[in-house]
């Protein structure tokens, strides 16, 4: 029996599917508690999004006056509306006149933690997984946990049903040196690093990240060892250059040319060079220095992240942080975040608190002619630094900065889909609208290549169970930052 035949789904329209989601349990089973079922929009063995534009992941053009039929939670057929037509007699029908879908996006720099305001830090089990599943992210990798078990047990619970959130990878403890933060892992030698990894190995985690203060040697013996395990790493760098990282064995690296200190004129071995990125305002992307990082890491095939939200919300002269940062933000982060927010955008260079816009250009550029040289870019937020730039909403934030970077709409998706599943390991099942793959999809109001952006996420498909968004955003609105 068809439940929908159709439905007028041009505005806000998902409302319409929550008054029968009460019944639509099917693919979801039995382990969905009442309160995580309260969420679900859609959901059934057979589900037939029609009329909608796609952007499929591989980077190729988008395709208007789509359908997906997702059956049994995968996509069991795509293609124009009037070539499927006879394959969606026995499926839900959503009528999305107007609608993009995207595959769902994988976040694979994406704290399970948030940092911000003066000096706040929380855990966000309960806000961060639900706003990351709402903003169309339905798979993350924490990348560098402060609170390992939590962060287990939270995709432990996601996984069976009892809680609301994205596919978790789980990644150990910070490895770093003496000098790093004092909840990441201090490691004093080889051994240690080994130590420190094979524990963590044992208890589950799928990532190690190495931190800034991390030498070579225990680096590369962090390395060796996880890859004995069947453990990747990747690293926040600096006192360790990309191509020794590369040597040593690293899977991935984190925030592009941010965090790569080898062009420094004055770099000293297992040193990290304060303010080493002013010297980058006149870098050269077709430079031998740089070309050469760039074939090390693609002929290794070691990808790199864009974080470029964090990194622009400390550049001066940007635009004012987004009004939907404030509005779920806990009201006493949100003031401070603010505060901070305005001094950091209006910042004088010569004080010293903010990346210079022609560093931040450079960050673009360097990640634009990575691509070019054949390297993997994937994309996550990092929620840290003051706080502007939170779960979910940074990674869509994402999709603005990698456009500026020259990036176009098709390759931006490919980037922050795709790629992430191939980064993962996971891209023969998920990160692309394909034939036999899990329906991880999102739904947007709009159309991202002329809209600009992907914040009016609808409905987000994980696993073929759809989650309306507007309402897991609603429901952490005031708590994101404390709970």
């Amino acid at each position: 029996m068809r439940i929908f035949q159709s439905i007028a789904y041009t505005r806000f329209p998902v409302t319409t599917i929550i008054m029968v989601s009460g019944f639509m349990l099917g693919h979801a089973g039995s382990t969905v508690g009442q309160d995580v079922n309260d969420f679900i929009a859609i959901d059934g063995p057979s589900i037939a999004l029609t009329n909608v534009k796609v952007i499929d992941g591989t980077g190729s053009p988008a395709r208007e006056g789509q359908t997906i039929l997702i059956e049994n939670g995968r996509i069991a057929a795509v293609g124009s509306s009037e070539e499927i037509a006879g394959s969606v007699q026995n499926a839900r029908v959503l009528d999305l006149q107007g609608h993009t879908v995207i595959p769902g996006l994988i976040g694979l720099h994406d704290h399970s933690f948030y940092t911000g305001g003066n000096g706040r830090a929380a855990q966000l089990s309960f806000s961060g997984s639900r706003l990351y599943l709402a903003s169309g992210v339905t798979t993350i990798r924490t990348t560098g946990a402060r609170a390992p078990y939590e962060e287990l047990n939270l995709k432990r619970d996601i996984d069976a049903g009892l809680k609301i959130g994205p596919n978790m990878f789980t990644t150990g403890p910070y490895l770093t040196g003496e000098q790093g933060a004092t909840q990441m892992m201090h490691l004093d030698g080889p051994e240690s690093a080994r130590r420190v990894v094979r524990y963590w190995a044992e208890e589950g985690v799928s990532w190690f990240k190495a931190y800034t203060w991390i030498s070579r040697e225990d680096l590369a013996a962090a390395i060796d060892e996880a890859h004995k395990h069947g453990i990747k790493v990747t690293a926040h760098l600096c006192s360790v250059g990309y191509r020794e990282a590369v040597a040593a064995g690293i899977d991935n690296v984190e925030h592009g040319l941010l965090a790569n200190s080898e062009y420094h004129p004055g770099k000293q071995p297992d040193e990290c060079p304060a303010g080493f990125r002013n010297a980058y305002r006149d870098l050269d992307m077709n430079s031998e220095e740089v070309q050469a990082t760039f074939r090390d890491m693609v002929e290794n095939d070691v990808a790199m992240t864009s974080t470029l939200a964090v990194y622009e919300i400390s550049v001066p002269g940007r635009g004012p942080i987004d009004e939907r940062v404030y509005d779920i933000l806990a009201p006493e982060i949100a003031e401070e975040v603010r505060a901070i927010a305005d001094v950091r955008r209006n910042a004088t260079l010569e004080a010293g608190i903010a990346i210079h816009p022609d560093v931040y250009q450079k960050a673009l550029e360097y990640e634009y002619a990575f691509v070019q040289a054949g390297g993997t870019l994937a994309a996550g937020v990092d929620p840290t630094g003051y706080g502007a730039a939170p779960p979910g909403f940074g990674d869509q934030k994402n999709y603005e900065l990698l456009l500026e970077a020259g990036f176009t709409p098709p390759e931006v998706v490919q980037i922050m889909t795709a790629n992430g599943a191939k980064v993962l390991g996971i891209d023969d099942e998920t990160g692309t609208i394909e034939v036999g793959k899990v329906a991880d999809l999102v739904v947007l109001e709009g159309d991202p290549e002329h809209d600009g952006h992907i914040q009016e996420t609808r409905i987000v498909f994980k696993g073929g169970v759809g989650w309306d968004s507007p309402k897991l955003i609603e429901s952490v609105r005031g708590i994101v930052g404390i709970r």
